[in-house]
């Protein structure tokens, strides 16, 4: 192993090392202050951003750094490949994950002062940022589920974050519910893959599908990258995941973990070149998604709320550039957006007081963006559009009737036949109990 490979898996592992570590400190009693916590926390950032810019300067004279640690386990011709990738593709998500975690390392460290969950948010963020790094910089499908799947559950832990009221709790058990039904396509996505090519690696598996196959593992992937970014029909539990901590919203939903679904596209972007109902569908989507969160963004009632439906545009928008294959447009849109949105997360409260400020300095008339378009509009159908935009297009009543209810329905079925085999399964025990032979000369007195 050569010195960028070395750097690679640094990069990758540091954060999920250092959660590691914090964990099983607090494990054994042993829990470090918050002054430590931000000092290991920016250290261990700042160095992944070290290794990300050496990285840079490495690719810039070689296509990628690949690391290969051979396979997890191997069964016939199928196999699970631990690759580590860093390209042209990766490299900006990998930069973009290491500074930005520091930055909300470094913001969440006065933010959380005294905050009695202050050690549990810092160990999501190092386990959030181990799975980003990880999705981002690996070499085959599999591994980036594995990345894929650390991501959701950190996510929903930090809007869970207050955990004392119910309203947080709830909402990070409904996103869990939206994540676990849209991730079944990448998860049948990679197992099709693995059936129909033999493998998921980057480099091998685009070749050997094509034709329908192609289709059906785009549209696979495509559900799995809907909900991860909260595209049309799924942007309802956007609004949700607000309950969180400042710090986490903008980091998951202005900038890493809403741009997840967007990279898993442009991972899987020759499948999309062979498939133009596939390509449609994303720029379908996309449009829907930017129309939806324009209007009921203008309908918002908090600066939170707002720009998540603000970012949900311009994720839209991204996913319309992908299904037309304008890649590295994307690429820059989503750098860019990501920065953008996690500056006004982090400045949500002083933007409001600048507002303020303003409103009151020029006479406390301030007009709205995009009046013209709404001038432009009859009344009655501006009312219909408000109505609509403030019941956020009754995606939550959609969501509701056709995803969460039916996995409420199943797994109550389920536990319903779980507790019925359970006790089937101790009257057999007692049932079939062997006769001690003592019990009876006991009770006789013999």
């Amino acid at each position: 192993m050569n010195l960028s490979h070395a750097i690679l898996v640094f990069v990758v592992l540091a954060p999920g090392v250092v959660f590691g570590i914090l964990a099983l400190l607090w494990l054994l009693g042993w829990t470090l202050g918050e002054h430590a916590l931000s000092w290991i926390t920016s250290l261990t950032f700042s160095a992944c951003a070290c290794g990300v810019a050496t990285l840079a300067w490495t690719i810039a004279f070689r296509s990628e750094v690949t690391v290969t640690f051979g396979n997890w386990f191997a069964v016939g011709d199928y196999h699970f490949p631990l690759v580590l990738l860093a390209d042209r593709l990766s490299l900006p998500f990998l930069a973009l994950t290491a500074v930005l975690s520091g930055l909300i390392g470094q913001f969440s460290a006065t933010y959380l002062h005294r905050e009695s969950g202050f050690l549990r948010f810092f160990l999501l963020l190092h386990l959030f940022a181990f799975g980003s790094l990880l999705a981002f910089a690996a070499g085959s499908f599999d591994l980036l589920a594995a990345g894929w799947e650390v991501v959701g559950i950190t996510s929903v832990l930090l809007i869970a974050f207050f955990q004392l009221r119910p309203s947080p709790v709830e909402n990070g058990l409904r996103v869990f519910g939206i994540y676990r039904a849209c991730d079944i396509g990448l998860l049948v996505g990679v197992f099709l893959l693995h059936h129909w090519a033999r493998t998921a690696s980057f480099d091998h598996g685009f070749p050997q599908v094509t034709g329908v196959q192609a289709v059906i593992v785009s549209l696979l992937f495509l559900l799995a990258a809907s909900g991860k970014a909260a595209q049309v029909p799924f942007s309802g539990w956007l609004p949700r995941a607000m309950e969180g901590p400042t710090p986490s919203s903008a980091i998951f939903y202005g900038a890493i973990s809403i741009h997840a679904g967007a990279y898993l596209l442009l991972r899987a972007q020759p499948l999309l070149a062979q498939s133009v109902l596939a390509s449609a569908l994303v720029i379908l989507i996309g449009l829907g998604t930017a129309v939806h969160g324009t209007i009921v963004g203008r309908a918002s009632a908090d600066a939170k709320t707002s720009l998540a439906y603000a970012t949900l545009t311009q994720v839209g928008v991204v996913f319309i550039e992908i299904g037309l294959g304008w890649r590295w447009l994307a690429v820059a849109h989503i750098l860019g957006n990501a920065t953008v949105r996690t500056m006004q997360y982090l400045r949500a409260p002083s933007m409001l007081h600048d507002y303020h400020q303003m409103h009151s300095a020029i006479g406390g008339e301030v007009s709205g963006t995009g009046k013209q378009i709404e001038d432009l509009l009859p009344e009655r159908l501006q009312l219909w559009l408000y109505r609509w935009a403030f019941d956020r297009g009754h995606l939550d009543t959609i969501l509701d009737r056709c995803v969460i209810d039916p996995l409420m329905h199943v797994s109550a079925y389920l536990a319903k036949h779980d507790r019925m085999g359970t006790a089937w399964t101790e009257v057999r025990q007692h049932t079939v109990a062997p006769v001690s032979l003592e019990g009876p000369a006991r009770q006789r007195g013999d």
